[in-house]
């Protein structure tokens, strides 16, 4: 009796110890767990909002300045060039010198603008060189004539190249460039077919280019050869 006593309380006491440490791992783990995580996203979404808000306002900067030397590139201004220039956005730099181009409605003003050009060495666009190549027609002349073909091949556009050499190859002949000499118009002719990029010289346009250079080669050398 008293064995069976013994047992039973042995049993009990098995059990309950049993029961303890069933129990123990979960309350020391409830008691342990890690506070919840800050709230990632909300940070991230913090600092997405902060970069959105600079973003804004560059953004905001560069438009009052773009209007800025837009205005000034309107009444003639050629020193907002040289800004447009400075902030390495070539597109507002072209808005800037077709602005000055619009302005530059005479022959007078628009050598100011050529001469600002060429002395800052700042980038000539096409809305530029064409603008040169009429005002050679209006007023042939040796400079003109250079800076006319020099202006052209800056823009790196074959066809325009092509045009403003067909231009003056018709100006000589006409003997409207009486102080140019065929061996000279020669040798600008193709020197400066040189500045233009390997691309713009193969290309379709570049091609066509070749011919009409040929075609002038052998007109001027002729021409040379009766002198």
């Amino acid at each position: 009796m008293v064995t069976l006593l013994i047992t039973a309380f042995a049993i009990l006491a098995l059990i309950g110890i049993g029961i303890y440490f069933w129990q123990k791992p979960s309350s020391d783990y409830s008691g342990n767990v890690l506070p919840p995580r800050p709230d990632a996203r909300g940070l991230f979404a913090e600092n997405a909002s902060t970069g959105e808000e600079e973003t804004g306002q560059s953004a905001t900067v560069a438009s009052q300045l773009a209007e800025e030397l837009l205005g000034r590139a309107r009444s003639g201004e050629r020193s907002a060039l040289n800004l447009a220039q400075g902030t390495g956005d070539r597109a507002l730099y072209d808005q800037v010198l077709t602005e000055l181009v619009r302005w530059s409605d005479t022959d007078a003003k628009l050598l100011l603008l050529i001469s600002h050009v060429g002395k800052n060495d700042l980038p000539v666009n096409t809305g530029l060189a064409k603008a040169v190549i009429a005002s050679l027609s209006r007023a042939p002349g040796r400079s003109l004539t250079s800076v006319a073909l020099h202006f052209a091949a800056l823009t790196d556009d074959a066809g325009l190249y092509r045009e403003a050499v067909e231009n003056a190859l018709e100006l000589w002949r006409e003997e409207k460039l009486a102080d140019v000499k065929p061996v000279e118009l020669r040798a600008l002719f193709d020197g400066e077919f040189w500045i233009l990029s390997a691309r713009a010289r193969s290309s379709g346009a570049g091609f066509v280019l070749k011919r009409t250079l040929e075609s002038a080669r052998r007109e001027l050398a002729a021409a040379s050869a009766k002198q």
